[in-house]
């Protein structure tokens, strides 16, 4: 296959691996990210040199060092905001807005926390479990502060050992599944044992705090700050004094590019076939996008994307990725959602903070739509980024359609003609 373009959109361990895959295969490769440099959630602040003590920092070195070998141009602190035409993407940063013709597109979007409405959320000082960790990792200092963890997920165990590592004391970690869910994934990380030693690390980081299963949180209390949160745990509920509320029910894709490209969905995420190719021709997709599953999963299909973007094939990489996939199913397995979280939000809730609607506003209400029409649920900066994930849990909506811009853009950038280069035929 002569060198053609391929735009990889996402730099985390996914689109690093698809880039550098595609690029040392002969592609000339755009890689194009939101973030100021390559790494994604999981890398946010390493540094070539720097990483020696963080998770998985030779993997993040080994791929850092094959994108600035690979002569991959990077497009750092851009956003994707539109698809205006077949085979182009628009883009923008601080100096405006141009298009990016490819013969080949990478979708590697990755994923944000899921967020759940209770009474109190929207306090200040309750953010995220992932959200506080890029605080902390930025500068926030969070020295002496007692910092609860609620909801579910891996992450809640791994963000509670940064924290700890950074002077902040654990006052609890607090997941919503079942402890016989749990012992069942635990036990059949035995085939992962990598993951299994990394779980026990994060848990012996936090060792003196209390790690209770069954548990959740029921309200959040506080006048200009939260300062307390409620949690309903198998013993009771209990109150427990607090500076930080770190709190999310595992995770969800970005899949707002993909719906705009029209690619097909099943159960939640992107459907692609064994080269990692979506229904739309010469898109592809991988990581978090077509399941969760971690670094292991978003490295190796990072790989086969590039591969099969190139025409190389990557069959050597499919039992990897199979066994990866089944980890990936497990881990939604585990970490699933009980029904009784629905009944968290009360009447006066806000479930939609962008448009401060209420869940007694969404009551009768039979679609995302109708919650759009008659509440204005989910037409705020956000679009539905928060809102949407949590109403498709409270009330079984599905996502509609997605419409550009994919994330806030300037009126210019939205109004603009095709910004490609004239191209000029030559006569045969």
């Amino acid at each position: 296959m002569s060198a053609s373009s391929v735009i990889v959109v996402g730099a985390g361990p996914a689109g690093m691996a698809a880039a550098c895959a595609a690029a040392e295969s002969g592609c000339r490769v755009t890689m194009v990210d939101e973030n100021a440099a390559p790494g994604g959630q999981i890398f946010r602040g390493y540094a070539d040199t720097e990483t020696a003590d963080q998770p998985h920092a030779r993997t993040f070195s080994s791929l850092y060092g094959r994108v600035r070998a690979a002569n991959i141009d990077v497009l750092a602190a851009t956003r994707v905001v539109d698809a205006p035409a077949p085979q182009v993407l628009r883009v923008e940063d601080e100096s405006g807005a141009r298009d990016l013709q490819y013969d080949r597109l990478i979708l590697v979007t990755g994923a944000r926390e899921r967020f759940l409405p209770f009474p109190g959320w929207t306090l200040p000082g309750i953010v995220g479990a992932g959200g506080l960790q890029v605080l902390v990792k930025s500068g926030l200092p969070v020295a002496g502060k007692r910092v609860v963890l609620a909801g579910s997920g891996p992450l809640l165990l791994a963000v509670a050992a940064n924290l700890a590592k950074n002077g902040a004391v654990i006052a609890g970690v607090f997941e919503q599944a079942p402890v016989a869910r749990l012992a069942r994934f635990a036990a059949s990380l035995v085939t992962h044992p990598a993951k299994l030693l990394e779980g026990a690390q994060y848990r012996f980081a936090v060792r003196s705090a209390s790690y209770c299963t069954n548990a959740w949180v029921k309200q959040a209390s506080g006048t200009n700050w939260v300062e307390s949160v409620t949690v309903r745990t198998s013993k009771g509920s209990h109150t427990i004094a607090c500076d930080y509320l770190a709190c999310g029910f595992h995770l969800v894709p970005n899949l707002e590019l993909p719906r705009l490209l029209g690619c097909d969905l099943c159960d939640g995420y992107v459907r692609v076939d064994s080269s990692q190719q979506t229904s739309i021709p010469h898109v592809y997709c991988a990581g978090e996008l077509t399941g969760i599953g971690g670094l292991d999963k978003a490295n190796v299909e990072g790989r086969i994307a590039g591969l099969s973007a190139t025409g190389i094939p990557a069959r050597h990489l499919h039992a990897r990725r199979n066994r990866a996939m089944r980890f990936a199913r497990q881990l939604d397995a585990a970490f699933a959602l009980r029904p009784e979280l629905r009944e968290l939000a009360a009447a006066d809730t806000i479930v939609c903070r962008c448009e401060d609607v209420c869940r007694s506003a969404l009551e009768g209400l039979h679609s995302g739509r109708e919650a759009k029409l008659h509440a204005r649920c989910g037409m705020g900066p956000c679009q539905g980024r928060i809102c949407g994930p949590a109403t498709r849990f409270l009330f079984g909506w599905e996502s509609e359609g997605m419409r550009p811009p994919v994330t806030p853009a300037r009126i210019e950038t939205l109004t603009a003609p095709l910004l490609l280069p004239e191209t000029t035929e030559t006569a045969p």
